[in-house]
């Protein structure tokens, strides 16, 4: 619109310049939207960081972790019910985790504590279940997008072990709502290919 009325400006004859230029000005003030309004997505992004968005995610959640049957393309899952806490110094997150495998089975419990770096996108954690040995692991976290604090997604990547191999490890967390998707996908450092695998997601509903 602002282009339209400074082209027609030009066109229009010098004793009208003047009060043409002053009606385009007031005009321009009146219809500019403002900086916060027009400001695309990946700065909204890029001003939130890893941890405002984990600490959205304190609290109960219910749901299900799913495993992808690759040959019939379809997840079967278990239940499963988390809490996670606030470790009380603003940076650690404690995590526990009960998964229902079935009467044979029962209940599996792994208790997950993390802490973010000090640079802010450095995660450390180690998980705790029994029968297994843990072992510390980290994960460069970053925002891929943001609307608020219950709409956004979450990229998390690092050297890992999956099914006994090294492998890079990526968790996609995608919050919509009270409704948290993270999808772990594999690419295994032992061959020589360069490929993303889907191996499980948890789909997780805040309790209330």
């Amino acid at each position: 619109m602002a282009r339209w009325a400074f082209e027609r400006h030009l066109s229009m004859p010098k004793i009208r310049v003047v009060w043409a230029a002053s009606t385009l000005l007031v005009g321009l003030c009146f219809s500019m939207p403002s900086v916060a309004q027009t400001a695309p997505a990946e700065e909204s992004a890029a001003a939130v960081q890893p941890i405002d968005l984990l600490n959205t995610l304190i609290g109960e959640w219910d749901g299900t972790l799913e495993y992808l049957d690759y040959g019939a393309n379809k997840w079967f899952g278990i239940p499963a019910q988390t809490t996670i806490q606030s470790g009380g110094d603003g940076v650690t997150f404690i995590r526990t985790t009960d998964f229902d495998d079935g009467p044979k089975v029962g209940i599996i419990r792994i208790t997950s504590i993390s802490m973010m770096g000090g640079d802010g996108v450095t995660e450390y954690s180690n998980s705790f279940r029994k029968g297994r040995v843990p072992e510390l692991t980290n994960a460069t976290l970053r925002v891929e997008s943001y609307t608020d604090a219950a709409h956004w997604v979450m990229v998390s990547e690092g050297a890992g072990m999956d099914d006994d191999r090294p492998a890079t490890l990526r968790l996609t967390t995608t919050r919509d709502g009270a409704r948290v998707v993270t999808l772990k996908e594999v690419d295994f450092t032992d061959d020589d290919k360069a490929e993303w695998l889907t191996r499980n997601r948890t789909t997780m509903t805040k309790m209330e």
